[in-house]
């Protein structure tokens, strides 16, 4: 059967592009259309949508509003956010996160057509939809700064340590970085993260592990020196991959065409390290829909590195984990409320 939507957005013609583009794809029916929440509220009863298409800012109620009206209720609909996205907007975006958004999409500026945006949006849909179908474990409490137990890790660490630790993420990532991170300690090797993000909301997505870990979490600046017990993360629209010689790593961020149909992509962070670090690598890809990461995880796995994977059993979406595990390239698969452990279980195993 095909997707339901239901696209809510105040524009007249953000609802007319968006129903038309999605109405190409197959897999897809648009079923209605809303120009404000309480409108949605009777289409939803109606027309029983799988997904809706929210934006945040409309008359007669905002949609972060709406959006924790909807968790209140436990409505089966998966929303993907459609707004307006500015470093202002960034905070509104990941309340809507924390209140059940699957999705986050910016809508394009004065710059670039909507329509840009509707023609990846079917892919974004398709995720959240697969999403709503998981059971989702609750949210967890808050996570404390992390404390390191025993000896201090950065012990671990020669004077030339080539070690890298490089994760990816998608749907459902930004709630799987925040039980991983957190829950590793101060003093490891460079941590390099690529999650499915759009441009302006990556920085607040950064801003929050950093408040939640007990070392450094920012997002990546283009030539800057790789260091030891720092996490970046790529910037949305930018791919992150490792340049520079072993043991002396550099960043370099490029806006070469989206892998995958995503910018910034696992594979290309994943394949730069393996070039790179080598044996020295230890990747980790957590839950998305797709495949991105797959292959740069073969790429470590041929250059003696170690990959571990979320389990299906945590994944919200069991999509880029099950083509690295189905490709042969994983070496323990991990549930993500034990994967911090694995970490530092498998980084004594990887060469120094």
């Amino acid at each position: 059967m095909p997707i339901k939507v239901l696209v809510v957005d105040d524009s007249a013609m953000v609802r007319k592009t968006i129903s038309d583009t999605l109405a190409h794809d197959p897999d897809i029916e648009v079923v209605g259309v809303a120009n404000d929440p309480l409108i949605a509220m009777d289409k939803v009863a109606r027309l029983q949508p799988d997904v809706m298409t929210l934006d945040m800012e409309m008359p007669r109620m905002d949609g972060l509003t709406y959006l924790r009206q909807l968790q209140k209720e436990r409505s089966p609909v998966a929303v993907v956010v459609v707004s307006s996205l500015t470093q202002q907007g960034s905070q509104i975006a990941l309340d809507a996160m924390d209140a059940g958004a699957s999705e986050v999409l910016a809508k394009p500026d004065g710059s670039m057509s909507i329509g840009a945006l509707a023609g990846k949006l079917a892919f974004h849909i398709k995720a959240a939809h697969a999403a709503k179908k998981r059971f989702r474990p609750a949210a967890s409490a808050p996570v404390a700064r992390a404390v390191s137990q025993g000896p201090a890790p950065v012990a671990m660490l020669g004077r030339h340590d080539k070690r890298l630790i490089v994760v990816g993420a998608s749907t459902g990532g930004v709630e799987a970085l925040s039980q991983l991170l957190p829950g590793l300690p101060a003093g490891l090797p460079p941590i390099l993260v690529v999650q499915h993000i759009p441009a302006f909301f990556s920085k607040a997505v950064a801003d929050r592990l950093n408040q939640l870990c007990g070392y450094q979490v920012r997002e990546a600046v283009h030539d800057e020196p790789i260091l030891p017990g720092q996490c970046l993360m790529a910037p949305g629209n930018f791919h992150l991959l490792v340049a520079g010689v072993p043991g002396s790593y550099r960043t370099r961020l490029v806006q070469s065409p989206p892998v995958h149909y995503c910018r910034p992509a696992v594979d290309l962070l994943f394949r730069s390290a393996a070039e790179l670090a080598g044996k020295h690598t230890l990747a980790v890809l957590l839950t998305g829909m797709g495949s991105d990461g797959a292959l740069g995880m073969q790429a470590v796995r041929r250059a003696g590195g170690i990959n571990l994977a979320e389990h299906e059993d945590s994944c919200v979406i069991y999509g880029m984990p099950r083509a690295a595990v189905q490709l042969g390239v994983v070496d323990q698969s991990v549930p993500i409320e034990r994967m911090p452990q694995a970490v530092m279980e498998h980084l004594s195993l990887v060469g120094a």
